[in-house]
């Protein structure tokens, strides 16, 4: 690995910081104590901060001292989860049902390091924008912090985004031009038809009965609606109906979620859903009501800056270190927005199989989102230097 000392001298002190957000985790627009930090950190190293972006969002612009240029712009999110965290480690959570289960401490922390280095490494033409990012855990922070302004206040050239994959090797990086990541959608749907005594059913309208009916018709979208080479997943992941064993109940609740890579194929499955929903009811004497939410569109990583991300990330850790066609998850990740608004690349930093956790973590694995997960803070120095490798290079074509 080519990573810069200066980076790895001081990978101990950015440890640090990352292990006190770990232990203090907030939620999504709740991030004040890490607002705080952040804000406080990037002031004394110089840099511009501006504050209340997106409600709990921090962002800071750093200009070099060769002229104006390029901007390009580097995210983190900041964000913890609503979980209750299995491991006991000095640095574990302290506040109760809150845990940094995603590896978002890693995340700032990184993207600090970065800045400040790069505060004392000017030598540059244009600006760096530092966003840290509130709300990636369902609240869509980054699309808060594009409705207040982000890319009208810095109009970047172009936007970069990371995670850390747990599974993925230590330290390398995975990446693929095109959707890497799939939309986030739920929906609900309420089965209303008319309740009675559960010994005399032929005066009622069961919706319990069309439910079950709906259920196994969603999932002829997936088998027979779309084309079997587009990727989707319809999951009923909830159905709740009745009270006791001797009366048909009024309604009957569905609820679930859809996938997809592209905005085409959740058209499809929308549209079908709707109207298997009321179709299948009506032939029960039912009603349906569909409640259909888009919460997050598909990543779509841009060919030209996957192209640019994977020479950097190659140049740090090696080519043979870098899979710049890994395999699309069906998770799902904020950082679409951005990428919606501007040119741009999100890529994967391994976080290793979970032996670099401390004495004292869970049982469990270390997977994202899991009570016993722990960043790697090995990924600390590789993290950072990417970032300041790839503003340097990106700026150099100012």
């Amino acid at each position: 690995m080519r990573l810069l000392p200066e980076i790895i001298d001081s990978a101990s002190a950015i440890q640090e910081i990352r292990r006190n957000i770990h232990a203090h985790p907030e939620l999504r627009f709740e991030e004040n104590r890490t607002s705080d930090l952040v804000a406080e950190a990037l002031s004394s190293w110089g840099i511009t901060v501006y504050r209340g972006m997106g409600k709990t969002g921090v962002v800071g612009k750093l200009d070099g001292d060769l002229g104006a240029g390029k901007m390009v712009g580097l995210r983190a999110d900041m964000d913890a989860l609503p979980l209750q965290e299995h491991n006991t480690f000095e640095h574990t959570s302290k506040n109760p049902g809150k845990m940094h289960a995603c590896g978002h401490d890693g995340h700032t922390a990184m993207l600090l390091g970065a800045a400040q280095y790069l505060s004392n490494h000017r030598d540059f033409k244009g600006s760096v924008i530092f966003i840290f990012q509130p709300a990636e855990e369902g609240g869509a922070g980054a699309q808060e912090m594009i409705n207040d302004g982000l890319f009208k206040q810095f109009p970047c050239d172009a936007v970069f985004g990371l995670h850390n994959w747990p599974g993925l090797a230590e330290g390398h990086f995975g990446v693929t031009p095109g959707p890497m990541m799939a939309s986030s959608n739920t929906f609900e749907i309420t089965i209303r038809g008319k309740g009675g005594h559960a010994a005399l059913p032929h005066n009622s309208a069961d919706p319990v009965l069309a439910g079950t009916q709906v259920v196994q018709a969603l999932q002829s979208i997936i088998t027979r609606n779309k084309r079997p080479i587009d990727a989707a997943v319809l999951s009923v992941t909830q159905f709740h109906a009745g009270e006791t064993s001797n009366v048909i109940p009024d309604s009957a609740f569905i609820g679930g979620t859809v996938r997809t890579f592209t905005i085409e194929v959740l058209d499809l499955i929308e549209q079908r859903l709707r109207e298997i929903s009321h179709n299948v009811a009506s032939a029960f004497d039912c009603q349906a009501e569909v409640n259909f939410d888009r919460n997050y569109p598909p990543l779509i990583n841009h060919e030209s800056e996957v192209e640019f991300a994977s020479e950097v990330m190659s140049e740090l850790v090696g080519a043979q270190n870098v899979n710049t066609s890994i395999d699309p998850t069906m998770g799902a990740e904020d950082f679409a927005f951005m990428l919606l608004e501007k040119p741009g690349c999100y890529v994967f930093l391994g976080n290793g199989d979970g032996d670099h956790r401390a004495v004292g973590h869970g049982m469990g694995p270390c997977h994202l989102h899991n009570p016993s997960y722990d960043f790697n803070d090995s990924l600390i120095p590789v993290g950072v230097s990417y970032w300041v490798k790839l503003a340097q290079r990106y700026l150099e074509k100012s």
